[in-house]
């Protein structure tokens, strides 16, 4: 894979987009800033005319390595996203919703597509294979008004084992792989109580306790304290008339396994976005007072990996906020007035 020296500079990316369901409005494009900076630039060069950017990954020891998903599947650049490449990946061109660096190790790379598709590469995102995702969900995800869409929204692994996988499924649950993702497990049992709990948005594995994980879904968190055997409901301060949250990002912070961030709302679309923030590895939480009022619902978060003081989140109405230190206060970073509908966000 090419490479190159790198500037010492931090850049956030910020990638719009929208639902693939027939009849929504679908923005696109994708944005950089490198920090310090007070404008935002459009980046384009290499991609797919008006691409939807649905994810975005900075390579966690060469940030110049940049990959997005984007709807017709994975585009990289090596150069801080000044210039883009596709990815050659043997897919059936559907949307790419989800990419991973593993944390055990970097050139263990997966990307999760539409339909309940997901690749893996091991030397880097050279060369791409698909993995045989076998799960059958259960009719509840086919009931009348349910999303029929199986997407891969986010992947998550253990830094213990590279072996170890798990995806959250809109709608769906949660599925498991304990051998790189050749076999499969369905692990939202205890969870079918309706819809809401199955339209999993996220799933964090714990690094202080790596066999900790947290799942987050349209009606809040869920914890597993048995690598997902097992689930609980975690309580955080309801927003909607259901008495629930709606859980869009969970991110831990890297070096500081005890601090987890999850970006919420009161619903998909919403005039209420909030961060939520544990100090002690999820064992409790508290709404963060960011000192301004997100008018939508808070999507996505992104901490840098080389100064994890620098943290992003960003709403899906197009607000883009930062902090310089770690949450304790923020900033407006505002994208040109027509950008909106921010579906993934990166930085480093």
């Amino acid at each position: 894979m090419p490479t190159q020296m790198s500037d010492q500079r931090s850049y956030v990316y910020a990638g719009l987009a929208g639902e693939t369901t027939p009849g929504r409005v679908v923005q696109s494009g994708l944005y950089r800033k490198a920090a310090g900076d007070s404008e935002w630039e459009t980046l384009s060069h290499g991609l797919p005319e008006a691409p939807a950017i649905r994810a975005i990954a900075v390579h966690p020891q060469q940030p110049e390595i940049v990959y997005v998903g984007t709807h017709e599947g994975p585009y990289r650049s090596t150069d801080h996203g000044d210039h883009w490449e596709k990815v050659n990946v043997p897919d059936h061109g559907l949307p790419v919703w989800s990419l991973l660096f593993h944390p055990h190790d970097a050139d263990l790379m997966y990307a999760g597509y539409e339909n309940c598709e997901i690749y893996r590469s091991e030397n880097g995102g050279d060369t791409w294979q698909s993995v045989p995702v076998s799960v059958r969900f259960p009719e509840i995800t086919m009931a009348p008004g349910a999303n029929p869409a199986k997407r891969v929204l986010m992947l998550a692994g253990s830094v213990a084992n590279p072996d170890v996988l798990y995806g959250a499924i809109e709608v769906g649950g949660m599925i498991r792989s304990t051998d790189s993702g050749e076999h499969w497990e369905n692990l939202s049992h205890g969870q079918y109580l309706n819809d809401d709990s199955v339209d999993t948005h996220g799933v964090l594995v714990s690094r202080l306790r790596p066999g900790t994980v947290y799942s987050i879904t349209r009606a809040g968190m869920f914890h597993s304290p048995d690598h997902g055997d097992h689930w609980q409901h975690v309580q955080l301060e309801p927003l909607n008339a259901k008495g629930q949250i709606y859980c869009r990002d969970i991110r831990e912070v890297p070096g500081d396994p005890k601090t987890i961030w999850v970006a919420a709302g009161a619903d998909f679309r919403s005039d209420v976005g909030v961060l939520f923030r544990s100090t002690n590895g999820g064992m409790t939480w508290k709404r963060v007072d960011m000192g301004l009022q997100p008018s939508h619902t808070m999507f996505t978060l992104a901490i840098d990996e080389r100064h994890p003081s620098r943290m992003y989140c960003a709403t899906n109405g197009g607000e883009v906020f930062g902090s310089a230190d770690s949450g304790e206060t923020w900033e407006h970073h505002p994208l040109p007035p027509d950008a909106t509908q921010i579906y993934a966000l990166a930085c480093g």
